[in-house]
């Protein structure tokens, strides 16, 4: 995984067009290189062949045939001049002097610089050398030819060009897996603060992005990251504390009012229109306490502290108490309400909380479905993972909004005239996340399903 993202990211390529452009400039310096030492080592061998040359060609311009043919048996027979070919033929190419059986096939021009292989040459180091001569015509229609072996220059100018083509090679390799080794750390090091993001979307701002030690710039950027991270946390939690804290402080108030006014609702000093008021004002007193209520035991979950009521419940027994509760309500919407599973479905956690959510869930299907609809209720283990699922036939929420309907107070009918607060859903997040379960929303086609996935047991 981490090497596919390694070779796929955009460091990666940027290593590559580094590597490559300095790998044509490194090619260029050793083709300069190898080209320059070619040439030097021919150069110094065209000079004495040119040389050698001279001084036979001055030797028949002086003396004549005879006179060659001698220096040439001379040449052949000294020492001194091993490695040089010499050959002096005719016009019908019968050899009259040298060391060369025969003129070389591929000598063909009738002068200029020429290179042959020479079989059956009596040069130094036998086999078939690699000769380099230079071919002239003289005046008498015979064609001379003097030459030298160079096949320890072919040879060592074939050793350059094997190490500067091994030397770039090599400077490609290393070159490539020092890019792989330093993108492979750059992305891990990316990767872990992807993890720690994907971390704190999924369960909050306690998360940090954890540090290696190397104090390096990845070191610094983390620390960074951390410090934003607690700022962020601590605006939140001041933020959330407020509307917690006035949820709290509102609700003892709110509540001796509601006590006045139903003792006077009670009463028998007011007529029935001022009955009435007083019972609709009793009634707007409840949905106020009910949304600080609601507030309040978010925030409860939210602290973490029910864990310790965590024990083992029975999803399918839960999920039937919730059906049983909402039966009368769904009647009277003209829905139909059903449970499907059976048996035990285990899971951890709090029960009366996961009541709460599935209530929720049920709730929400019955007072925002079709009228005349279907919820449906179920419960099973898939995988060995407790689910419970709530199905409707309804009008479903936009892909688009999804992720929205689980902020407090947030609400898909944005007049806000139909009856509730917004906060089911945040209390129904809320209690997945104290449980580490999963909620996923997908289409029913029509209608939308909700699934609260629950930690397997054991995990």
């Amino acid at each position: 995984m981490l090497l596919t993202k390694t070779l796929t990211s955009s460091t990666f390529k940027l290593a590559l067009i580094a590597i490559g452009t300095f790998g044509v400039i490194v090619s260029a310096i050793f083709s300069y290189v190898y080209l320059s030492t070619s040439a030097y080592v021919r150069s110094r061998s065209d000079r004495a062949i040119m040389a050698e040359y001279r001084d036979l060609r001055g030797v028949y311009e002086q003396s004549g045939r005879e006179a060659l043919i001698g220096i040439i048996r001379q040449r052949v027979a000294d020492k001194a001049f091993a490695g040089h070919a010499y050959i002096l033929s005719d016009t019908s190419s019968a050899v009259l002097a040298g060391n060369l059986a025969e003129w070389p096939p591929a000598a063909t021009a009738p002068s200029g610089w020429t290179e042959f292989r020479a079989p059956g040459a009596s040069l130094e180091g036998g086999g078939s050398p690699l000769v380099r001569g230079m071919i002239d015509s003289l005046p008498s229609g015979d064609r001379l030819l003097v030459g030298r072996d160079i096949s320890d220059l072919d040879l060592f100018t074939g050793q350059i060009k094997t190490a500067v083509i091994s030397g770039v090679l090599l400077i490609f390799l290393l070159a490539g897996v020092a890019s792989v080794l330093v993108t492979r750390r750059t992305v891990g090091r990316i990767e872990q603060i992807n993890a720690t993001s994907r971390a704190i979307m999924a369960s909050g701002l306690d998360k940090r992005i954890p540090l290696r030690g190397t104090h390096d710039e990845w070191d610094r950027v983390a620390e960074n990251l951390n410090l934003m991270l607690e700022r962020i946390e601590t605006l939140v939690g001041e933020v959330k504390q407020v509307s917690d804290n006035l949820a709290h402080d509102l609700r003892t108030p709110l509540t001796r009012m509601r006590g006045r006014l139903e003792k006077a609702y009670h009463s028998q000093r007011f007529d029935e229109d001022a009955q009435a008021l007083i019972g609709d004002t009793i009634a707007d007193l409840d949905a106020v306490l009910r949304i600080f209520s609601s507030i309040t035991r978010i925030a409860q979950i939210e602290t973490g502290v029910r864990k310790e009521a965590f024990r083992t419940v029975n999803l399918v027994e839960i999920a039937q108490e919730v059906v049983e509760l909402y039966d009368a309500a769904a009647e009277q919407n003209g829905s139909c309400l059903s449970m499907t599973g059976k048996g035990e479905v285990p899971a951890t956690g709090d029960r009366d909380l996961i009541f709460d959510a599935i209530a929720n869930l049920v709730d929400n299907a019955i007072k925002h479905g079709r009228v005349g609809g279907r919820v449906i209720v179920a419960s099973e283990t898939v995988n060995g993972v407790p689910v419970i699922s709530v199905t409707d036939n309804g009008p479903g929420i936009p892909t688009d909004r999804r992720d929205q309907v689980f902020k407090r107070f947030y609400r898909l009918e944005q007049s806000r005239y139909t009856p509730g607060n917004g906060l089911g859903l945040s209390l129904v997040a809320a209690v997945a996340r104290l449980h580490g379960a999963r909620i996923e929303m997908s289409d029913n086609s029509p209608g939308l399903q909700f699934k609260l996935w629950f930690p397997a047991a054991g995990t």
